[in-house]
């Protein structure tokens, strides 16, 4: 039987609206398929049965975990974080006393997978450009075509509910920060999004744990979004702080949406 363009095209349509149509709904949608948000997807799924959905404004998930350090991509961990690099699928060996490495395209590639095997679609090439708030709470994502945005054309987006959006989009703590320039009351010390401190990679592999969880009702940081958000140090090419805050971030909305 000759292909015939046109069901190619039926296929393509048909499974993505009925993997959106889906998802129109949700209970988390996580912002960033990076580090962060695919091992928050991850965690999210094993410990509940709650509909997780990503939003990746780019083309490729995995955050800047690709390059590992400097386009060098071998990604390091700390020796206390192989229980979680092994449960996601991530490759990785000792180095010296306290670290392990991996390589970083694997590494990506297994958090990928782990996400998505888990049960949550990961819509890429989907902007978050606003944010849903009712009764002082954040109730979804607005959503607009990456093409779309960075042509700079007009077309108004489209909605996602949400029982709660977590941040995952990395050192721009983008929805946050969104959020704040709406007039959200931003819960840290400040009463604001401090930003990043600079680079300390032992006190921000804490910090980007600690830092971990709600920002608002119905919304959370994880990952540098966290340190971005209540002025957290940078750690550089070193993962292990980025998984284990998924993994605490995931805990505290299970907690708080049971």
């Amino acid at each position: 039987m000759p292909i015939q363009e046109t069901d190619v095209t039926l296929a393509i349509i048909e499974a993505f609206q009925k993997k959106l149509r889906s998802h129109v709904s949700v209970d988390v949608a996580i912002v960033g398929a990076g580090p962060s948000g695919l091992a928050a997807a991850h965690f999210l799924r094993k410990e509940s049965d709650l509909r997780v959905a990503i939003f990746e404004r780019k083309l490729s998930p995995g955050g800047g975990l690709w390059g590992g350090g400097m386009g060098y991509n071998v990604a390091v961990f700390e020796k206390a974080a192989r229980e979680i690099t092994e449960e996601l699928g991530i490759r990785a060996e000792s180095w010296r006393e306290d670290y392990l490495v991996g390589d970083s395209v694997q590494a990506a590639a297994a958090l990928v997978c782990s996400a998505i095997d888990s049960g949550v679609p990961i819509f890429n090439l989907h902007s978050v450009e606003d944010v849903t708030v009712r009764e002082h709470a954040v109730t979804g994502v607005v959503i607009q075509s990456t093409g779309i945005q960075m042509s700079g054309l007009h077309v108004d987006p489209l909605c996602i509910a949400a029982r709660c959006v977590v941040d995952a989009t990395g050192h721009e703590a983008a929805v946050v920060n969104i959020a704040h320039r709406k007039g959200l009351a931003i819960e840290t010390a400040s009463g604001h999004v401090v930003g990043e401190s600079s680079m300390w990679a032992e006190k921000g592999e804490q910090q980007v744990v600690q830092m971990a969880g709600p920002v608002y009702p119905g919304l959370y940081a994880c990952g540098m979004a966290a340190c971005a958000v209540s002025g957290g140090q940078r750690m550089g090419a070193i993962f292990g702080g980025m998984l284990e805050s998924a993994k605490r971030c995931a805990g505290l909305v299970i907690e708080n949406l049971a």
